[in-house]
């Protein structure tokens, strides 16, 4: 999957919210996880190893959406 643009975000999401919270940011954590929850529960903009089409640029905007409607 090297260079094609296709590569799934959500693990690399997840080690970065297990930080947030190690350094005491569990409110921020906690919004990433719900944002993730949301994104997952509406299967739109999903790379091609969870049934999708999208890019992983895709996937990362529409994740980056549902962050940003959690405020």
């Amino acid at each position: 999957i090297a260079g094609k643009g296709i590569a799934n975000p959500i693990a690399t999401i997840l080690s970065a919210n297990m930080m947030l919270r190690h350094i005491g940011e569990g409110k921020a954590a906690d919004r990433i996880q719900a944002a993730l929850v949301l994104f997952l529960s509406e299967k739109k903009n999903l790379t091609p190893d969870l049934g999708g089409n999208a890019k992983t640029d895709e996937m990362v905007d529409a994740i980056i959406r549902k962050i940003s409607i959690l405020r």
